[in-house]
């Protein structure tokens, strides 16, 4: 009886601890989830809880410790033994599997899309970086993370987030105080912060304000987020440690408003340089209002006109290609189709498909006339030179009718017709400097990483404007460089490695000079292949040849030679290229970065190793 009586009382102590304890730990975890750090491991803890699921989605059907798939491997093997083999069971298992994939795919991408979207600043930049990183990543996930890019949602309200913030960061009572006016409607958001259009009180003058959303220093980068996708067959185990290495970078350097500044007032500087490619290509900064600058808050010059990207999709629309899936998409497409930086990549079915049926119609055609060894800058030219002749014959037609329209026996339809071709007259003109303003920015841009070792590793569409004179319409627009928050810099002996690199290619010399100079920079790869190193070096900065779009080629290339490290120097200067020479690609232009950035390389060897030019 005692005991019993022992054993009740040591329970119901035992329980009412445990009880207390759960409760204690339940509280803590309560206070501890509000803290700064806690929101940090909810938005984590939230994370996972969707991503779980998608995760065993894919064991379950593609990992070979599944159960499911070591039952089907045993059928399957069974089945080929009883009708005696068959030669083409390693291309039907190929197949099976890319088809199985593909389907995983297309179930699990809207979820880890919409997951991203939920939880917001950290999680919709990483979908960012993933839409634009050059490591493989599927379509199906590639192509909704991508419209993070310009339409990311859930900008904060002006009156009660933006104004206070603003003042608060300004030290002004009100913003009246500062600014004749602000634009409650941003003009630009993303995910840390949104921009809102304003005109200073004391000069007149029309600028952007750059604010930071109060709850973005929350986020912190807690583990490589990418690396821990890896049960999900997005990148293999290499991918995943450059793509978070590169992810971390950019989420930090974007949070550094202060460390922005200091890189617009820099390059804003050199813009100034007259012997700089700045003034005579037309290229401009925006200036920075330094007393209107914070660690949350950054005052620009205002730039009026459309982005890069509306300009390049009015192109295209003319040359009847479809930009429904948007420009960054048919940028990274042109760039997709011709290369991959890297090589050794696990891609759906153990291999880098780049066959050029599965893409746009232009595309495919290029491919088809490849294979007569037509040139792709013939087929862009003549693409060109008969889109122009068709402009301006229709411009040409238009005047001579609205000349005439006067008088009575021009028939009405002709007046239609001509009043609905207007534009044909300022797209002829603009033609031209579509192809003036590509030659402009690889200008610009090998000056910027060649001669100052500083430049924008993001210059995508979205990031490039069309500045006009709004009191002189007609007047040739400018181009507008704009978000520096991702600037990359070069050391002097960097920027030498970097173009001698560049030089070896612009002047086609052989692949053993290519490759030690490839070498030089750092690249390591499993078989220390020349021919791959040359090969790859040709393809990341030189012309886009025809045998470039052979699905048979890559394949290939990628059976030479995989790299094991690509050095963080080459991997931006690189980045920034594959962006400007897809955008130009999507234009139906084919320039060769090296020949474009050839001058400053020069230049570079000579002033930093006068005594030794190669």
């Amino acid at each position: 009886m005692l005991r019993s009586g022992f054993a009740r009382r040591v329970a119901q102590r035992t329980a009412v601890g445990v009880i207390a304890t759960g409760a204690a730990g339940t509280a803590a975890l309560a206070v501890y989830a509000n803290t700064e750090r806690g929101l940090g491991f909810k938005r984590e803890a939230e994370f996972w809880s969707r991503v779980s699921p998608v995760v065993f989605d894919y064991w379950w059907n593609s990992f070979s410790s599944s159960p499911k798939v070591k039952l089907r491997a045993a059928l399957t093997t069974q089945a080929v033994s009883e009708e005696g083999g068959r030669d083409d069971d390693d291309d039907d298992d190929a197949r099976r599997k890319a088809q199985l994939n593909n389907e995983l795919h297309e179930r699990n991408a809207p979820k880890i899309f919409r997951a991203m979207l939920d939880l917001g600043g950290l999680y919709i930049k990483l979908g960012q970086v993933l839409s634009v990183t050059a490591i493989p990543v599927p379509e199906q996930y590639r192509t909704l993370f991508r419209t993070l890019q310009s339409n990311v949602p859930g900008a904060s309200d002006f009156g009660s987030v933006v104004r206070p913030t603003l003042e608060e960061e300004l030290g002004v009572a009100s913003l009246d105080d500062v600014f004749e006016s602000v634009d409650e409607i941003p003009c630009g958001a993303a995910s840390i912060g949104q921009a809102h259009r304003a005109v200073l009180r004391s000069t007149g003058e029309e600028v952007v304000i750059k604010v930071q959303y109060p709850g973005a220093r929350r986020y912190r980068v807690r583990g490589p987020v990418p690396a821990n996708l890896r049960p999900l067959p997005l990148v293999d185990e290499t991918s995943s440690k450059l793509s978070y290495e590169e992810f971390s970078r950019q989420f930090l350097a974007e949070l550094d408003y202060a460390r922005e500044t200091e890189n617009l007032k820099l390059v804003y500087r050199s813009s100034l340089d007259p012997n700089a490619p700045y003034m005579k290509r037309g290229v401009v900064i925006p200036r920075v209002f330094d007393e209107l600058c914070t660690n949350r808050v950054i005052t620009m010059t205002y730039f009026p006109g459309p982005k890069f990207e509306e300009e390049a999709r009015q192109q295209l629309k003319v040359l009847g290609i479809d930009t429904k899936g948007g420009i960054r998409s048919l940028v990274k497409e042109a760039h997709d189709n011709t290369t991959n930086i890297n090589a050794g990549s696990n891609n759906v079915g153990g291999e880098l498909a780049l066959s050029p049926e599965s893409h746009s119609s232009w595309k495919s055609k290029i491919s088809r006339v490849a294979e007569n060894l037509v040139s792709v800058d013939m087929i862009f030219s003549i693409v060109r030179f008969t889109r122009r002749v068709t402009l301006w014959s229709t411009a040409a037609a238009v005047k001579s009718i609205q000349a005439v329209s006067v008088l009575p026996i021009v028939p009405s339809d002709w007046k239609t017709w001509a009043d609905e071709r207007q534009n044909a007259i300022q797209q002829a003109e603009r033609w031209g400097w579509t192809q003036e303003a590509i030659t402009a920015l690889l200008d610009v841009h090998g000056y910027q990483i060649l001669n100052q070792g500083l430049f924008n590793a993001d210059p995508h569409p979205g990031n490039i404007l069309v500045v006009q004179d709004e009191t002189n319409p007609s007047k040739r627009p400018k181009i507008g460089l704009i978000d520096y928050g991702q600037v990359k810099r070069l050391e002097p002996e960097e920027r030498v490695r970097v173009a001698k690199l560049i030089l070896s290619i612009a002047d086609k010399e052989s692949d053993e000079v290519i490759a030690g100079h490839f070498r030089n920079l750092g690249i390591k790869t499993k078989s220390d292949s020349t021919r791959f190193l040359a090969d790859f070096g040709r393809l990341m900065f030189g012309c886009i040849e025809a045998k470039h779009f052979s699905h048979e080629w890559h394949k290939n290339l990628h059976k030479e030679d995989r790299i094991l490290y690509f050095p963080n120097e080459l991997s931006m200067v690189y980045r920034t290229s594959l962006l400007l020479r897809g955008l130009a690609m999507s234009l139906q232009f084919n320039p060769s970065v090296g020949e474009e950035w050839r001058h400053h390389a020069e230049e570079t060897i000579k002033l930093h190793c006068a005594d030794q030019v190669s």
